[in-house]
Order: C-alpha cells, then structure tokens, then sequence
C-alpha cells in the first residue's frame, strides 16, 4: 500500500467523502480536528463511523482525532475505534510519550499512527524520540500553522510563499527525525490550491529531500502529488540497472556506468526508488488491526 497522497477531509461533510475517495488519493483523513467547529464534533463523529461501516469505496481511511490533551480525544476514539479505521492522525504530538499515550488508549489494538510532529514549541525538541516507538508509526509528518500562532510569529512564510528559517528548520528536523526512525517522512500541505505549477514545484522539492509523501487540502491537488511521488520509467530503469551492476560485481565498492562512477550510497538510492515504484511501503497494514512489516 502507497501513502504518496493523504486528502484531508472535513468530518463533518460527509457529502464529500465519496469525491474524496474517487480523487485518487492514496488515503482519506477524515479530519474531526481543526476543520470542525466544537458544536459540530457529535455530527462528524457519526458521520466517520458510518463511512467506516461501509466499504470506504476501497479507499485507505485515516481519521485525525482532537489533541490527547483536550477533553475530546476519548469521544473520538469512542465513536470511530468500532469501525476499525486503517490508522489515525494525531495532532499536537510531543515526541515518543504521546505515541504511547494514544497506543494505551487503544487498549491493545495495533492500529498505525501519523503524528503531526511540529505543533508545538516543546514537541521540536522531541524529533529525535520516536525510535523508541517505531512500530507504531505510519510516518511522521510536520505543519507550519500552529506553531507560529504558539510562539507569538506572524507568519510562517516570506512574501512569494516560501517559509521563514524556523518553519525551514522545523521541516528539516521532522524529515530526519522520520528517517531516525525509519519511518516514512510525509510532507505537509500546500495552501494554494489554484496554483498547480507552485504545487508541483513544491512537490518536486519535497521528492528531493527525501520526503515519501504529502498531506493535501483538494482532491485537485492529489494527482498532481501522486505524480510528484512516483519515479518515472527512466528512474526505475537507471535504479535498476544500479542494482544489476552490484549484484553482478559483488564485493565492489564503486564501478562505473554508462561512464560515470557510482558507489554504495548511489546502490541504497536505487533500491529506494525501486522501492517507490511498487505497490507496497515498509508499513502494511489491515482493517483487523493486525500489524506486519
């Protein structure tokens, strides 16, 4: 299973679940966080469990709950945890400790987790902790909104829409705090949803450092993610033949091909790009709420 493009939508708006999930999108996140208004929170829970009941149109669904440390987390849980959904995202998370939170709220069940990593000022300093709960994660993924409005900022990005050197900061520690513990690194969304160009240039960055995926806001945008994140025929052709030159010279450090010389780090990104192409990731998961690697 792909993780290339989760679509964010509104819990609340069941109307649009079933677009949604005919977007392409390689997963839903049916959001009963930010995007419902407090006294709209009952309507969207049910409105997620009976997506959940039904057959999700064959689409992976994740649901984000409200933050552990606000009264409605248990609710969530309470109402969406008998469908089974395929994972949650947990937002405002502060390092390992709030992982194992959410895993003993789930009273055993083995379900994949995606914490929004960078939220507060505190959970910056706890990138680097979740090796320690590795197995539980989806990926790990970042956002430059409420970080700002926490620390008193006016803003997250320069003028042409770029980010300010903290919020640079702050993605880069989430990439390689995912990447410590070896799990998927997914980048956060892209505002502008009229902007397809921006879009895929931003995409295309994300690719290039290392991102495996991306958080959308539109079903216009999925596609667009969804080619940013797939190696094209002559990636997967030169990764291979990579491949095929180590395995035929083995003991090599570094060797030549098609005139250029390339060496065992040139090997571990040929074998992520194959990795890329298939129709699998390092975290597969089923509805039963069984694990396996």
């Amino acid at each position: 299973m792909r993780l290339r493009s989760l679509l964010f939508v509104p819990a609340d708006r069941p109307e649009r679940f079933a677009k949604a999930a005919a977007s392409g999108a390689d997963a839903l996140i049916l959001d009963l966080e930010d995007s419902v208004a407090p006294e709209k929170k009952d309507v969207g829970r049910a409105a997620v469990a009976e997506w959940l009941a039904g057959d999700r149109a064959g689409v992976t669904t994740l649901v984000r709950v409200n933050p552990l440390d606000s009264t409605l987390a248990d609710g969530d849980l309470e109402a969406v945890m008998p469908g089974k959904p395929d994972g949650l995202l947990l937002p405002k998370a502060e390092g390992a400790k709030s992982v194992e939170t959410l895993v003993s709220k789930l009273g055993g069940v083995a379900l994949p987790i995606l914490p929004i990593a960078t939220e507060t000022p505190s959970a910056i300093f706890q990138l680097g902790s979740y090796g320690a709960v590795a197995a539980h994660l989806a990926g790990l993924t970042w956002g430059a909104e409420d970080l700002p409005a926490a620390i008193g900022a006016a803003t997250s990005r320069e003028p042409d829409g770029s980010y300010t050197a903290p919020y640079e900061l702050v993605r880069s520690l989430t990439l390689f705090g995912a990447h410590a513990a070896g799990t998927a690194a997914v980048e956060t969304v892209f505002p502008r949803i009229g902007a397809p160009e921006a879009l895929a240039a931003y995409v295309a960055r994300a690719r290039r450092d290392g991102f495996a995926g991306m958080m959308a806001i539109h079903p216009a945008q999925v596609a667009i993610i969804n080619d940013g994140f797939t190696p094209s025929e002559a990636e997967v052709a030169h990764a291979r033949a990579v491949i095929a030159a180590f395995a035929a010279n083995p003991g090599v450090g570094a060797l030549k091909l098609d005139g250029k010389m390339i060496d065992r780090p040139h090997l571990i990104q040929a074998q992520r790009i194959i990795g890329m192409s298939e129709t699998s990731d390092t975290l597969k998961f089923e509805r039963s709420g069984t694990v396996r690697s």
